[in-house]
């Protein structure tokens, strides 16, 4: 690719392959010997507590002699190495068979228009909030109704926003 004996210098053999001229300087350092230590550790105490994240390694580091280690090092390390901690994660693809699941009305329904469609989402209402969150929507429902009352009886439509 770069050829430092061309003829053609090299900030134009690196615009000529889209590189930056930095990169062609570049010369990657070896991973110092502590970092490879600590990485024999790490990977051996996940393989004993696959469970365990950066926090918990961190801790187990220090309680084996490491005395200065921190998270984001430990973090750092694992990431390098290509780990990290198994732990349940949030199942949120499987639907609840208790829950109801509402039509999608506009599917045949050609959108042309501004102001044609209009949509909210309402899905997070906390049990606190819940009385608010009821009496806003009878507020916006009743605004709803006048506002197509209106449009219906005017034949009016909004200016479009853009």
């Amino acid at each position: 690719m770069i050829d430092r004996n061309h003829p053609l210098p090299l900030s134009k053999q690196a615009k000529a392959l889209r590189l930056s001229r930095g990169s062609l300087y570049y010369q990657p350092r070896p991973t110092p010997e502590r970092d490879l230590r600590l990485m024999r550790k790490i990977d051996k105490l996940h393989t004993e507590l696959p469970f365990s994240g950066a926090r918990m390694l961190r801790d187990l580091l220090r309680l084996d002699g490491e005395k200065k280690i921190g998270r984001k090092h430990v973090s750092t390390l694992m990431k390098k190495m290509g780990i990290e901690a198994l732990y349940r994660k949030p199942n949120t693809s499987k639907k609840h068979p208790g829950h109801k699941i509402y039509p999608y009305l506009l599917r045949h329904l050609e959108i042309n228009r501004p102001n044609q469609v209009w949509a909210t989402d309402i899905t997070y209402s906390a049990p606190n909030l819940r009385r608010q969150s009821r009496k806003m929507l009878s507020k916006l429902e009743h605004v709803w109704n006048a506002f197509r009352e209106t449009k219906e009886k005017t034949n009016w439509m909004p200016a479009p926003c853009y």
